[in-house]
């Protein structure tokens, strides 16, 4: 897999990180746009959303069972958002809290912060 944005990360090595670690750090672009989006530099919540997109293909490549379902829908859903290319933050937030709910671990390190 040809990556844009993380060309020195690689399958095996993403796979190394805990499953509520991925997608913690696909949710730190998330994150990442939102600010940009306040900022109203649309180019660089693209570019957010890109770096996000190639992290979660790397994960579809290392998981399996109802997750890979359920991320590959998330994937599906965001990619149409991504190319609509009207964001807002409340889109943003919708994606963000959807994607932490795939993993419990993810959540409850979130949730136990605030």
């Amino acid at each position: 897999m040809k990556l844009k944005h993380h060309k020195d990360l690689t399958i095996q090595r993403w796979k190394e990180f805990p499953l509520y670690q991925r997608i913690l750090m696909i949710a730190t672009e998330l994150v990442r746009a939102k600010n940009w989006i306040e900022k109203e530099d649309w180019e660089e919540a693209k570019n957010c959303y890109e770096r996000a997109l190639e992290l979660v293909d790397l994960t579809v490549a290392t998981v399996k069972g109802n997750l890979l379902g359920e991320l590959l829908r998330w994937r599906e859903i965001f990619g149409f958002y991504y190319y609509k290319k009207a964001y807002t933050i409340k889109e943003n937030e919708r994606f963000y809290k959807s994607l932490i709910f795939l993993d419990k671990d993810a959540f409850n390190l979130l949730i136990k912060d605030k």
